[in-house]
Order: C-alpha cells, then sequence, then structure tokens
C-alpha cells in the first residue's frame, strides 16, 4: 500500500525592524514566488519553480507515496507576519493536514524566521499546532532557508530539520530533495536520530554570508564531509540578523545515529565556525565613493561593475524604495548606469498614464520613510513600459513567474531606473530586460539585493561593490536597536555582547 504523505508550506522572513507587514494580500500575490496555492493547485503553482516543495514533489513521486497537498504560499521579507494572516494561513495548514489523517508521514517548506505579531517564533508555534494534530508517532520532516533562526521548540516539535546549503539559493529544490530521502528513511526505518542544537554567540551579517566566499565556502565544505551513516542529515544556518526576539542567530543542527555521534558533528561544526569569526566581515562602501569606485572601474572594464544596495534589500524586509544609490548615480554623472527596482506604484502609474517618449516631473521613491532617505525628484523620460509580468530563469529565482505590476524604466541623465508597483529583490536580469535594458550593455548595474543577485550577476560583472545607503537593514547588524536578544549574544563579528 502506498506510504501516504501530507505535504505543505508556510514561508515568511522577518524583519522585525522593516517597514511594512505581510497581511493576506502579500501571501495571495507571492512577491516573485508562487501565490498562495492549496490541494492539488500546489503542484502547477511550484512546478519547475526553485522552490524546497518542488524538490520534494518531484522526489517523492519516484517513490511509492500518496501525496496530500494541502497549502503552500510564501511572501517577500518585510516585518512581522500579521495576527489575520498567521492565524488564517497557520490555522487552514493545520487544519488540512489533521483532516487527511491516518499519515505516515508529513513534510513541511519552512523558512525559519517568521515573526508574527502574536507569536516570535512563528515556525515553532505552527510546528507545535502540527505535532499536536499528528501525535508523536509520524514522522515530520521540514525544509528550511539557510537563513533561518532557529529555535529549541522547532527542534523538540520536528523529527528533522533540513537547510540550504548555498546563498544565493541556487539549492531550494535539492533541499526538498534531501529533505524526502531523510523523510524515507524515518518511515522506512522507524527510528528517530538523535539531535544536535548549538546556537552561535555571535551575528553574522547577511552580506558576508555567500556560501562561494570565505569563510562559508570552506564551513560548508567540512559540513557535507562530515555526514554518512552515523550523521544522516548536519545543517548550518548563519541566520537573520533583524529579528528581534531572543532566539535570533546562527545555528548547528546535527541528527545522528547516537548522541554522541550527533554531539561530535554538532561540535565540529561549531568549532569551525567560531574559529571564523574574523572572518564574516568585509569591505562597505558609502554611497558616493562606491559610484565613484564604480566609474573608475568602469573606464576600462568590458563588463558591467555591479553594486550592492544592501541594506534597501527587499530580500531582507526593505520596501525597496530608498533613494540614496539613484542619488549617488545623478550626482556623481554615472553614465550607462541602471538601477532596479524602485518600488513606486504611483510613479509606474504616473509613466503608464503619460506614455513612452514623455518627460514626466515627478519625486521618486522614498515613500517608506526611512530615516536620511529622500525622494529622488525632477524631470524623468518615460523609456519603457511594460505590465510588470514576466519569467525570471536565473538561477535563483529558477523560473519563477514573476508580477511586479505596471512598471517602467524610467532615465534622468543616462542613469535608467527600473520602476515597478511590487517588490521582489532585483536577482535576475530578467528584472531589468521586462524594461528594455540589457543588463550586460551597462557599465554600472545597482542591485537592490545582498547576495542572491550573485547568481545571476555574478558571471556578466566586472566586479562586485557593496554600498551603505539609508535602508531597513544594515549591513552591521550591530547598528539595529536590538531590546530583546538573548543576553551575551555578540551583536556583529567581534562586536559587543547584548545587555
Amino acid at each position: 500500500m502506498p506510504r501516504r504523505i501530507a505535504f505543505g508550506g508556510f514561508l515568511h522572513e522577518t524583519n522585525t525592524f522593516a517597514p511594512s507587514m505581510a497581511g493576506m494580500e502579500a501571501f495571495q500575490q507571492g512577491g516573485g514566488w508562487p501565490p498562495l496555492a492549496r490541494g492539488e493547485a500546489i503542484f502547477a503553482a511550484v512546478k519547475d519553480v526553485n522552490v524546497s516543495a518542488a524538490g520534494f514533489v518531484d522526489s517523492a513521486r519516484g517513490r511509492d507515496w500518496e501525496l496530500v497537498p494541502t497549502l503552500w504560499c510564501a511572501a517577500s521579507p518585510s516585518a512581522h507576519v500579521t495576527t489575520e494572516a498567521f492565524e488564517t494561513l497557520a490555522g487552514e495548514l493545520v487544519e488540512c493536514i489533521a483532516a487527511a489523517l491516518p499519515l505516515d508521514g508529513v513534510y513541511l517548506d519552512l523558512h525559519g524566521a517568521m515573526v508574527a505579531q502574536n507569536h516570535d517564533d512563528g515556525e515553532g508555534e505552527l510546528l507545535r499546532r502540527v505535532r499536536a494534530a499528528i501525535g508523536p508517532q509520524v514522522p515530520l520532516v521540514v525544509s528550511l532557508d539557510l537563513h533561518g533562526n532557529v529555535t529549541p521548540l522547532m527542534m523538540a516539535m520536528a523529527d528533522a530539520l533540513v537547510a540550504f546549503r548555498t546563498y544565493p539559493h541556487v539549492d531550494m529544490a535539492l533541499t526538498g530533495s534531501r529533505s524526502a530521502e531523510v523523510l524515507a528513511q524515518l518511515i522506512d526505518t522507524g527510528a528517530r536520530p538523535a539531535k544536535a542544537f548549538r546556537q552561535v554567540p555571535y551575528l553574522i551579517p547577511i552580506a558576508w554570508q555567500a556560501t562561494a566566499m570565505e569563510p562559508c565556502r570552506t564551513i560548508y565544505a567540512e559540513l557535507v564531509a562530515l555526514e554518512g551513516p552515523a550523521v544522516p542529515t548536519l545543517s548550518f544556518l548563519p541566520g537573520f540578523p533583524a529579528a528581534d526576539f531572543p532566539d535570533c542567530g546562527a545555528t548547528v543542527l546535527a541528527y545522528g545515529a547516537t548522541q554522541a555521534d550527533a554531539d561530535r558533528a554538532a561540535d565540529a561544526v561549531l568549532a569551525r565556525v567560531m574559529a571564523s569569526e574574523a572572518a564574516f566581515k568585509g569591505r562597505v562602501f558609502s554611497p558616493e565613493d562606491g559610484v565613484a569606485e564604480a566609474m573608475r572601474l568602469a573606464e576600462t572594464a568590458t563588463k558591467p561593475v555591479v553594486i550592492s544596495d544592501t541594506q534597501d534589500n527587499p530580500g531582507a524586509g526593505g520596501d525597496s524604495d530608498t533613494m540614496g544609490m539613484a542619488h549617488a548615480l545623478v550626482r556623481g554623472g554615472a553614465t550607462r548606469a541602471a538601477i532596479g527596482v524602485i518600488v513606486d506604484p504611483a510613479a509606474a502609474a504616473a509613466a503608464h498614464a503619460a506614455g513612452e517618449g514623455v518627460t514626466i516631473s515627478l519625486s521618486l521613491g522614498a515613500k517608506s520613510g526611512i530615516p536620511g532617505d529622500r525622494p529622488l525628484a525632477g524631470d524623468f523620460l518615460v523609456e519603457t513600459l511594460s505590465d510588470g509580468r514576466f519569467v525570471a530563469p536565473g538561477p535563483f529565482y529558477g523560473g519563477s513567474r514573476m508580477n511586479l505590476g505596471p512598471s517602467a524604466c524610467l532615465r534622468v541623465g543616462d542613469v535608467r531606473i527600473v520602476v515597478g508597483s511590487r517588490k521582489a529583490q532585483m536577482a535576475d536580469q530578467a528584472m531589468y530586460r521586462q524594461v528594455g535594458i540589457e543588463p550586460t550593455e551597462q557599465a554600472i548595474l545597482v542591485n537592490k539585493s545582498s547576495v542572491h543577485f550573485r547568481a545571476d550577476f555574478e558571471p556578466i560583472a566586472a566586479t562586485i561593490l557593496v554600498c551603505a545607503a539609508p535602508g531597513p537593514m544594515p549591513v552591521d547588524p550591530a547598528a539595529l536597536p536590538w531590546r530583546r536578544l538573548r543576553p551575551g549574544l555578540r551583536t556583529s563579528p567581534l562586536g559587543q555582547p547584548f545587555a
């Protein structure tokens, strides 16, 4: 008889310092990910998309499993998930799982860094409810984003948590497939692995978490080498350092045939992470200095110089509308330069009302009220209009069908600005092309993204610079106004402990 497996997903990365919360509309739209789907519609929603649920489904279909789809949704990172959205979506997901009983297993595609208005530990609370519904014997396996802030409750409720190993996250679907393998082992053996959980005592800035760079490259290589029959799955999560609650931060999760096996692996990875603390730092430019350096490099470069506008990264909770880098490009007289995406629905609507080839006066961006930010006011040429619907085929989005809403390419001087109506981080070249900008022909590209853009832009980049313009996600987490971290946690590598 086929094994009966329920699966679903509820994903959100929460920056508790961000300006806007995630309500039901955010999950219904998806923000660059497939929109809210229920039941059989989940299969079509995630098919051929780089999300963990897609990899899980593909792997499960090669096994003797009957899949029971429940609910799957994701929203762009932002401030808290509203109480209404959390209770509606979590409640429906748990009800669907309970209605599917009896089950041989449950798989959930979660992020790991969700904070709701009514629950600091969004995933822990969701898993607690799922465990209460299915009982202690049904195996429960969860895939997580590498930026998850894993909590003791999450570890206790799930039989296995399996995290991404790449940033940019090009292995999301692969992680779903790995999760299916872990679930199959739990079902076939009837055994539960021993668990070891370690919290790293310092926060890691996301700009320096890229896994193709040191120190993460070595950490993950050593982690993979430790896996085997005695340690079936092992994860290191650098964490998402913008959630103001006690369990924010990096973690190591080890599962072993014995407790000694799990502890040995967890301690080995933790030791490497501790030895790497000083390496989790890098050079950051001011907007003006970054543009000046990019212009200098572009004089002889044969490829674009790419700048990360890291502090307004919508993948970290920004609204993607701060204008510090745009001001620097215009003031600096940059040529063949492009920046995106600036989310300003009113400006996009004005451009569509005016039409292509028309010059309009605007006060662009800066609607989220970030301290130190101000709009870019002036006359803009409407070069190109778009409905904002396109496929993002690069290695991060992996074929996601995107909808940025009414969009436009606005030009001031020789600076082109991608303006959209909905936010998604600039992590795919198609996000420029959908408004007529060919990224490979630009001298300078400014992307509102911290690391995910590297997957699609490193191959076309002469070099990559990181700039700190105003935004809600400081490149140094120590700059955030923390109030609720656990005592002793260092708020940046080699930094001061929280007290």
